[in-house]
């Protein structure tokens, strides 16, 4: 029963971080029917920013473990964003009135470029982020000791998450990127600036693929500039598992999708742990293909 437990939490862990980046590709794909490939590699520039701030200001040493991370974290997340908007501005505005496939194309090459950029600036050995960011103490839940990083991981993620739901279900501009997932023409003639609503998806959905990147710097210990490919992978696989589109189902999607990976490896083997949840993706595409809670796509009539 501990081992279940100690595998259900770290799975919960690691799906925050799923659900976090799958935010960005259910989000930008809400608004504009697009999947931003060059997510994941956003992904893993936050979690270079992250352990270059942390060297370079030491703000771990300055104002303490906890402050330092929450302005470690916003810091990454501001810079992620505008990384975010510039690659909409360069990459996709142009061709936002050509054929689908460009704008396919266009992701791709500004993956290839954004993984190579990182490569030559910090070169294609594993960096390392400082040990003992946090306490790392076990915390009693229903008596068995959870690792404190785990529960704060797990809070963090949720925080974040239940943030951006009401942000979008209870504010102006919320209901202004609803609106243009709808219908942009009909968005433009009610006087919502799309192209600014646009901004907003790409500068949000990075910066929480960029603080995930960070997240698992810290809670791994290790980076390296190839990991925005698998992290990316599977948090597409999780936006795809809730509900291409739909928020909550990209956030249940990433939980469920951690979860079924952290039990694979613990009681079929650590091997197969990816293979594995790939199979349950694919069982559940079968009986329901738009999602455990349905793909938010709008539909013109």
């Amino acid at each position: 029963m501990e081992q279940f437990f100690q595998q259900l939490t770290n799975g919960l862990a690691v799906g925050g971080i799923y659900a976090l980046i799958a935010l960005g590709y259910t989000m930008v794909y809400g608004v504009l029917k697009l999947i931003n490939f060059a997510h994941g590699d956003l992904f893993t520039i936050g979690a270079y920013l992250g352990l270059t701030l942390l060297t370079s200001l030491a703000l771990t040493d300055h104002v303490g473990g906890f402050l330092g991370i929450g302005l470690l974290a916003l810091m990454v997340m501001g810079l992620v964003g505008v990384i975010g908007i510039l690659l909409e501005r360069i990459a996709y505005r142009p061709l936002r009135e050509s054929p689908r496939l460009s704008a396919v194309v266009s992701a791709l090459g500004a993956s290839i470029f954004f993984q190579n950029a990182v490569m030559l600036v910090y070169g294609a050995k594993f960096y390392v982020y400082p040990q003992n960011l946090l306490p790392n103490i076990p915390v009693s839940v229903l008596g068995m000791p959870i690792p404190l990083m785990r529960i704060l991981i797990l809070v963090a993620s949720v925080v974040m998450m239940i943030c951006l739901y009401l942000f979008v279900q209870k504010t102006r501009i919320g209901t202004a990127i609803r609106a243009a997932a709808i219908d942009q023409g009909a968005a433009r003639l009610m006087g919502i600036d799309v192209n600014r609503v646009i901004m907003i998806v790409f500068c949000i959905g990075p910066a929480l693929g960029g603080v995930a990147g960070m997240m698992v710097g810290i809670y791994y210990g290790q980076i390296n500039f190839t990991m925005g490919w698998i992290y990316g992978l599977k948090a597409f696989t999780a936006a795809i598992l809730g509900g291409i589109g739909n928020i909550p189902g990209a956030m249940v999607g990433g939980l469920l999708l951690g979860v079924i990976e952290a039990l694979g490896a613990a009681y079929i083997s650590m091997a197969w742990k990816d293979a594995i949840a790939f199979v349950v993706l694919i069982l559940i595409l079968i009986v329901r293909p738009t999602g455990l809670l349905g793909e938010r796509v709008a539909e013109k009539i």
